[in-house]
């Protein structure tokens, strides 16, 4: 009787699910968009009693993306001021959209990865999935991985896509 053997297991390949360094804090947005005067000019001394009356509670632990969803010219330090109200309570500030901040936060996540566990190993970054990965953490992992490993591929360890291989 011939034994059937799982050559995808014996490759000593390694796979690795973007999936887990993805953010899941709660995400907020700061508009400056309603403390301008007719969503076109800040006026410091409106602005700066907006923000002492603004309910600063809402964004307690949550990531903040900032901006303002007008096209106004904004002062500097009008975002500067923001985020001294939102410094003691947001888990992090970041000027920007939603979007822009769910990459960083996956930057972040990225970089933070020991790569130890990698090292001259056979990678495969997981290709299919539930949760849609954005492209921005595929290149992170690459820029990430690529000094310490054997080899790296896309996709699932019985049909891959080479992307690099450490030359001899």
């Amino acid at each position: 009787m011939e034994t059937i053997v799982n050559k995808v297991a014996e490759s000593g390949i390694v796979t690795l699910d973007l999936a887990p360094y993805l953010p899941t804090d709660k995400i907020a947005v700061f508009d400056l968009k309603p403390f301008l005067f007719r969503e076109m000019i800040l006026r410091e001394k409106d602005y700066r009693a907006a923000l002492q009356t603004h309910d600063w509670q809402q964004y307690e632990g949550k990531h903040v993306a900032m901006h303002c969803s007008v096209d106004a010219i904004i002062p500097v330090w009008a975002y500067m001021l923001a985020a001294t109200y939102l410094e003691p309570v947001a888990a992090s500030v970041y000027y920007g959209t939603t979007e822009e901040l769910t990459k960083a936060l996956i930057h972040k996540h990225i970089a933070a990865i020991d790569t130890t566990e990698y090292e001259d190993k056979r990678v495969v970054i997981k290709g299919c999935g539930d949760t849609p990965i954005p492209e921005a953490a595929y290149v992170a992992i690459t820029h990430r991985l690529r000094p310490h490993v054997k080899s790296l591929m896309y996709g699932e360890p019985c049909s891959t896509v080479p992307i690099y291989k450490k030359a001899k």
